[in-house]
């Protein structure tokens, strides 16, 4: 097919400008509000369950799950689906395990809940460590989406274009915090769902609104194997390993958790969980639609010449049904669904810089509200900086599978630590530390020896660790060294504080 995309496009730049003046819109109103840590981090609590539930399916319907996901099934058929299902499968442990504890428990970050009876300045450092992993490793997936969707619309330079992106997203996060983040997400939300299904419902028109007619459209043209597993996860311990990242993944993100925060009590919590997890099902079934609407209807050689990561296949698949107006629209909401998702993301790391680790390790809790505000304040420039370069060095990669790696790192560092603390009485300092620290490291390790770096990044004809992603082996490790250090380093405060904690989990205050 014959693509505009990459050439100048003047009406997908006036959707991309109307979406960026109702952000900054949004930010001015936000910053009159934002007068505090509180209003900062948490929008001061003031969050409905809807409401959270929308920002919350704006937070995880990001670049990975539109564009890459998209482009996985429009490269690899049938198994794109398993990202899809991945994804959505986390949120039951979210809602039954996570939310009305960490709402109850927390105040700014989920490490506020590892930490509630235990030693807090070890236990803040290690979290601290696992957050800036898993946040550095999401950000990259959404520097790339973004690099190269403004470099096709504008026909810059991939490295400007993540720079802009940067910059934006910058400016509404540092002058509008929460407020501004939140309900630049629900609004995202209501665009992305809104584009998905009018582009299913047009992809299916096509096939007599038949999903069978697509598939075996699909087949026809690509043979068979496209609606079978083993083109993209073909080994069965890499597709174990993959499914256990993603389903306990999701309850490990930084920026997922945190949301929970900006709910006044522990009910809505969970109903925003309820209405986040039929919003980003139904969008996910609708991801499929699209990936192998693209295989037909734009081609798998199109597809590739565009981005050899497939993350164009939406984009693309848009202008072959809409042409230039329907593109303009989809890339827009592109655009705004990764503005959205980076802002969560880095207020999510400033979070875990300047409260977890400045305030309570090295102000030791004394901090007023003038020097919060400023550190973290300079924390989201930092990590604002940090996206950009990290964007640039991981160019060409596709974003689905970048965020799948860093659900590895987040079920590795941060969910057993969390999951035990919450749950087991002799859980203990050393045991809370150790396991974030073995966590973070090797799911790091196992990632740069895995057949992602050294094979695809650096060219090598092998890799020492054969799994694609380190889920299996760095997830049991996170628990088994949690549970071993514990039981081997006894420490009674961290016992009788438990009957506190649990008490507050459950009644949502403190236990007289």
């Amino acid at each position: 097919m014959k693509t505009t995309l990459g050439q100048f496009n003047p009406i997908a730049i006036v959707f991309f400008f109307v979406f960026i003046a109702i952000s900054l819109g949004i930010t001015y109103w936000a910053a009159r509000k934002t007068k505090s840590t509180s209003h900062f981090y948490t929008a001061g609590g003031n969050i409905s369950g809807f409401q959270n539930g929308l920002a919350l399916a704006g937070d995880f319907m990001s670049a990975a799950s539109f564009l890459g996901i998209a482009g996985l099934v429009a490269l690899n058929g049938f198994d794109g689906l398993i990202y899809s299902i991945g994804f959505l499968v986390g949120w039951p442990i979210v809602m039954f395990l996570i939310a009305e504890p960490l709402r109850n428990l927390g105040t700014y970050t989920f490490t506020d809940v590892v930490a509630f009876r235990l030693n807090q300045k070890p236990v803040r450092i290690a979290a601290a460590l696992g957050t800036l992993a898993v946040v550095s490793f999401y950000l990259i997936a959404q520097m790339v989406g973004a690099g190269n969707l403004i470099k096709l619309l504008f026909g810059l330079d991939y490295e400007l274009a993540v720079m802009i992106v940067g910059g934006v997203m910058l400016s509404y996060v540092i002058f509008g915090g929460m407020i501004a983040t939140t309900w630049v997400q629900i609004i995202k939300a209501v665009l992305l769902l809104g584009g998905t299904v009018i582009l299913a419902i047009w992809v299916l028109s096509n096939f007599g609104m038949n999903p069978v007619a697509l598939f075996a459209a699909a087949a026809d043209k690509y043979g068979a194997g496209v609606l079978a597993p083993g083109k993209q996860v073909s080994d069965p311990l890499d597709a174990v390993s993959l499914g256990l990242s993603l389903m306990l993944g999701t309850a490990g993100l930084p920026h997922i958790l945190m949301r929970f925060y900006t709910v006044p009590n522990a009910k809505a919590a969970r109903s925003s969980v309820m209405y986040a997890t039929v919003l980003i099902g139904f969008f996910y079934l609708l991801t499929f639609i699209l990936g192998f609407g693209a295989m037909v209807l734009v081609g798998q050689d199109a597809v590739k010449q565009i981005d050899p990561g497939g993350n164009m296949a939406a984009p693309m698949l848009a202008e072959v049904l809409g042409g230039d107006v329907f593109l303009g629209f989809i890339a827009a909401v592109s655009f705004a669904t990764i503005l959205a998702v980076v802002a969560g993301l880095t207020l999510s790391g400033a979070a875990a810089l300047s409260h977890d680790l400045w305030v309570n390790v090295v102000r030791h809790g004394h901090a007023d509200e003038t020097e919060q505000f400023k550190v973290a304040r300079g924390a989201t420039l930092l990590l604002g900086v940090l996206a950009i370069v990290l964007g640039i060095i991981f160019k060409g990669q596709n974003v689905a599978y970048m965020v799948g790696l860093a659900f590895a790192i987040a079920a590795s560092a941060n969910f057993p630590a969390l999951l035990l603390a919450m749950l087991w009485r002799r859980f203990t300092t050393m045991g809370a530390v150790s396991s974030m620290v073995v966590g973070t490291l090797s799911s790091l390790l196992l990632i740069y020896l895995s057949p992602t770096i050294q094979v695809t990044i650096l060219k090598q004809a092998s890799a020492p660790f054969p799994l694609k992603n380190p889920g299996l082996v760095s997830i049991p490790l996170a628990f088994a060294v949690g549970i071993i250090v514990s039981l081997l380093s006894q420490e009674d405060t961290a016992a009788t504080k438990f009957d506190q904690a649990e008490h507050r989990i459950h009644m949502g205050e403190l236990l007289e």
